[in-house]
């Protein structure tokens, strides 16, 4: 009987710490900008329900975000956004899957900041395409908080700009994202 004890508890032992390998949060950050200098006014949006997943034993990543959830300044920009540009309602969701390929440098069980490379795979408006950039994992009492910025293509996803308004947007969009994670339970 003891022995099935102690099996039992070192099974819940290894399933805990296996799920303390993973993060998540479902309240992150993305901040678009396609902002010219011939814009009359800042065309920019932000989402703060972004789902962001991490396991700090691979270095796995994971981003998913409903594009509807981005936040404009004017209502009329929303509603263009989505309407015209990244078609909300026939492509519901942006994704990002792929890794932090220098996962070794990160010590997830001591404070600090740690510059990283990001490589993988994201699917906006029906196209995937490879997306590698640098970033950053604070490790703070316990959580992750991971943040990097990069720049994209609209057209490298299909996404047109009108000719009317060409002048006012931005051919290339700018993105930071932020995303505090804690244990998954």
């Amino acid at each position: 009987m003891k022995k099935i004890i102690i099996s039992l508890a070192l099974v819940v032992l290894a399933c805990q710490s296996q799920a303390q390998d993973k993060y998540f949060t479902k309240t992150g950050k993305i901040y678009f900008d396609a902002t010219t200098p011939a814009s009359p006014e800042k065309i920019e949006g932000t989402n703060k329900s972004v789902t962001c997943v991490i396991d700090s034993k691979t270095g796995n990543l994971q981003f998913s975000v409903l594009m509807k959830g981005f936040e404009f300044e004017r209502a009329l920009m929303e509603e263009h956004f989505n309407e015209n540009y990244v078609e909300s309602s026939k492509y519901p969701k942006t994704e990002f899957r792929g890794q932090v390929t220098d996962n070794s440098t990160v010590n997830y069980h001591a404070d600090g900041v740690y510059p990283v490379k990001v490589k993988g795979k994201m699917n906006l408006h029906g196209v995937s395409k490879d997306v590698e950039t640098s970033g950053k994992i604070t490790i703070k009492g316990g959580k992750i908080i991971a943040s990097a910025a990069f720049a994209i293509v609209l057209a490298d996803y299909n996404v047109s700009i009108p000719t009317l308004v060409s002048d006012k947007v931005s051919k290339n969009a700018s993105i930071t994202v932020e995303c505090v994670m804690e244990p998954l339970k």
